[in-house]
């Protein structure tokens, strides 16, 4: 009986420790086994660049305007025999649009008239002066005879003053008719003036190119009435050259000291994914602009567009070249952002940390030991990358470089080309693998690792 008693306690003892194994198994499996997301050290270039955003613009532009107001009766015709439209190719001198000139062939009309009544009126004094020579002549003979008769009972007294009268008179209307002849001429030319610019006004009516060029914008219509006011009407948009393109960016003040002409240009168009295009720094404008407390300066960028793709306004998406650096090693940033929990950092001695961080930064005291074994005497270290050792980290001290914002180049003895370092965790949990990183924030509903329970 005794050894029924004890086989059903063993047999019950055998299910208890089953069971427990099965609940220790299974909790094992829902809390999670921790691995390391890594990437190796590469060798490789690296390019620094600055981002900037800018806007595609023609390298010169002519704003074709309206000198007089009136309606727009026509348009003219491009180098191809097509009404000008957007993208028309016209030379200089090409018709663009003709204004109702009524107006301003009656105002040449009249200015014709004028001109003929001032040429009149020039030809009279002419005359007018031609006669009063004549009297003057006649005057001036007979107030000769009369001095030399004198006061005498030949000539008396009053023909002698009467004849010195006339001469005199004479003398005044030779004045009067040459002052009639400046009158005149002075209102032939200011009715020829008047005239120039009512013939200047009428050709006004017929819309010329002054360049030759693309019509990249055409603001008006056939019946639309233009009015000409202190600032004339904009009509037309020419670009003279579209083979030669600029781009102008906004950059920020605190990089605008690390452009300069000249300078290598890689920017992409939305119009054209996943192709790079080339250019140089043309200027740098000193108008700065402030927006929300943020100076920018505008830099002109100029690039080649011969095959014409490159249409104007497009929105680039610069990158000025600040540096080329080959064969260097780098790491990705995230391998630099990473940081371990406690439970994670494998054991190492506080000499050998010290030592490896001596060897990469020989100007500076090596990190002290103990809680704070992360901080070089004086000054933190450059940065800290985390190699795997099994289940754990170590650390590897190193001296940051340049980056162009997703690699880093990193310097330091211990460091070596393909070397494995930390960027993130992945948590496998019941099986299906959950990729996270521990500075990522969490959502309700989705799995936790074994630190956030």
């Amino acid at each position: 009986m005794k050894k029924i008693v004890w086989k059903i306690v063993l047999a019950l003892a055998a299910v208890a420790l089953i069971g427990a194994a099965l609940v220790w198994y299974r909790n094992r499996l829902d809390t999670g086994a921790a691995a390391f997301q890594t990437a190796p050290v590469t060798r490789g270039d690296l390019l620094v660049t600055i981002s900037a955003t800018g806007t595609l613009e023609p390298e010169e532009v002519v704003d074709v305007g309206a000198q007089v107001a009136g309606q727009i009766l026509s348009f003219g015709s491009d180098v191809n025999g097509r009404p000008v439209d957007y993208g028309s190719q016209v030379a200089e001198g090409t018709v663009l649009a003709r204004i109702d000139d009524s107006l301003y062939a009656a105002e040449v009309a009249n200015a014709q008239a004028q001109v003929r009544a001032a040429q009149a009126g020039l030809q009279r004094a002419e005359a007018d002066l031609a006669q009063f020579k004549a009297k003057l002549n006649q005057a001036e003979r007979d107030w000769q005879r009369a001095k030399k008769l004198g006061i005498s009972e030949a000539l008396a007294q009053a023909s002698y003053d009467s004849y010195r009268s006339g001469y005199e008179t004479a003398v005044a209307n030779m004045a009067v008719g040459e002052a009639s002849i400046l009158q005149a001429g002075a209102g032939l030319a200011q009715a020829r003036a008047i005239l120039r610019r009512a013939e200047r006004n009428l050709g006004y009516c017929t819309i010329i190119s002054p360049v030759k060029g693309v019509i990249i914008d055409r603001r008006v219509n056939i019946g639309q009435t233009v009015v000409a006011t202190l600032n004339a009407p904009s009509l037309f948009l020419i670009a003279k050259d579209l083979t030669r393109m600029q781009v102008w960016v906004a950059v920020n003040e605190a990089d605008i000291g690390k452009i300069y002409p000249g300078q290598p240009v890689t920017f992409t168009v939305d119009a054209f994914p996943g192709e790079t295009f080339q250019g140089l720094v043309g200027k740098v404008r000193l108008n700065a602009s402030m927006t929300q407390n943020v100076v920018t300066y505008t830099v002109e960028i100029i690039t080649d567009n011969r095959d014409r793709r490159l249409l104007p306004y497009l929105t680039a998406n610069v990158q000025f070249e600040l540096q080329h650096l080959k064969n260097v090693l780098q790491v990705p940033n995230t391998a630099l952002r990473w940081m371990p929990r406690a439970e994670q950092v494998a054991a190492v001695s506080p000499e050998t940390t010290a030592q490896q961080a001596t060897r990469a930064f020989p100007a500076e005291s090596a990190p002290q030991s103990g809680g704070d074994s992360g901080a070089a005497a004086g000054r933190k270290p450059t940065g800290l990358l985390w190699t795997p050792v099994g289940e754990y980290v170590k650390p590897v001290w190193v001296r940051t470089g340049l980056t162009d914002g997703h690699m880093t180049v990193v310097e330091g003895e211990a460091l070596s080309e393909q070397m494995i370092v930390v960027t993130g965790v992945k948590t496998l949990t019941s099986g299906a693998e959950d990729t996270s990183n521990p500075f990522t924030p969490k959502f309700p509903g989705r799995s936790r690792s074994r630190s956030e329970r």
